[in-house]
């Protein structure tokens, strides 16, 4: 199947009629994510279709994702109309608020709702201060992370690495954040630098790359763990209590845009491998590998600790980046 912006477009303009119908709580449908925002949508010819759904009573599920082809899936939002109540709070939301004022397409409105809505949190949503207050507590957050690794002994297992790596993404989008929308998984690294270049500290770009690789993988190193990635992943996805990232949906939609684009494997493998050897835990047939390929890459028993210390140093990078910033604008 060809899959283009057009196809996904009349998807989502198809779900959200089709949800408009069956759901009489639904206040407003709305588009977001790459399909509006990325001069390409795909990644290694997959993408997903970003909605948001604005509920008038809480749902039992926040998040639903509802696959249309093996490399397609729709991705749902549902929020209850009370977290949008205090415009100010959502202007302070890098994931909300940003993607709401990002110029999201309405596909559902009752009584203009999307429009009201979105207008009060747009006003002063890119004053500096309004800017800075998305921004630090990303950082603190992360620096908050990195302190409670550092104060027990803990050997790199998954549970670990998966802190080490939210405190990235936290440290990272802290700096994203000064120039546009928080980062998305796939598009991690690719968008990254240019966030990174938007305040001057270029360096931060790659500073991130080494964080997550010590050694240097080359294309051939990377696809050599895929095999067990993928297998990883699967049996991940038919657990009971597996994380909705891992669903049996998005499996494609991780492997072929990591086999199609070399540069965000060290971001996309070992952000969801991490997540799926949590989940198997004991029962993994997988662990060993998991474990080489964080050996490989620096973050093994041997030398994570070193890597501690270098994100120390990198935190220390994004806390001043904020700070002159804020000088800057005289915040």
């Amino acid at each position: 199947m060809r899959i283009t912006r057009e196809t996904l477009i009349k998807t989502a303009k198809e779900t959200a009629s089709h949800y408009a119908r069956q759901d009489k709580s639904l206040v407003c449908i709305y588009l977001t994510g790459s399909i509006l925002l990325e001069e390409d949508p795909l990644l290694g010819n997959t993408g997903d279709v970003d909605l948001v759904m604005v509920h008038d009573a809480e749902q039992p599920y926040p998040r639903e994702l509802v696959r249309l082809t093996e490399d397609v899936h729709l991705d749902i939002a549902h929020y209850y109309q009370g977290i949008f109540a205090r415009p100010r709070n959502l202007r302070q939301d890098p994931w909300v608020g940003s993607f709401l004022c990002e110029d999201p397409v309405c596909l559902y409105d009752l009584q203009h709702w999307f429009e009201l809505k979105q207008a009060s949190v747009a006003a002063q949503f890119n004053l500096p201060e309004t800017v800075l207050s998305r921004c630090r507590p990303m950082s603190e957050a992360a620096r908050k992370i990195w302190m409670d690794i550092n104060q027990e002994e803990i050997k790199p297992i998954p549970v670990v690495i998966l802190k080490y790596l939210q405190a990235l993404e936290l440290a990272a989008n802290s700096i994203a954040c000064l120039s546009g929308p928080a980062l998305t998984e796939r598009r991690f690294l690719i968008n990254f630098p240019k966030r990174a270049e938007a305040v001057e500290r270029p360096g931060l770009a790659s500073g991130l790359v080494d964080l997550l690789s010590r050694q240097v993988l080359s294309e051939e190193n990377w696809k050599s763990y895929f095999p067990d990635w993928q297998e990883s992943l699967t049996t991940a996805s038919k657990t009971k209590k597996h994380s909705v990232k891992l669903d049996a949906c998005r499996l494609a939609y991780y492997i072929k845009a990591a086999a199609g684009n070399p540069s965000i494997a060290p971001w996309l493998v070992l952000r969801t491998w991490a997540l799926a050897e949590n989940t198997l835990g004991s029962e993994s047939r997988t662990a060993e590998r998991w474990m080489d390929l964080c050996n490989s890459v620096g973050l093994g028993e041997e030398s994570f600790f070193h890597q501690l210390s270098a994100l120390d140093a990198y935190l220390d990078g994004v806390e001043e980046t904020l700070d002159i910033w804020a000088s800057k604008f005289g915040v």
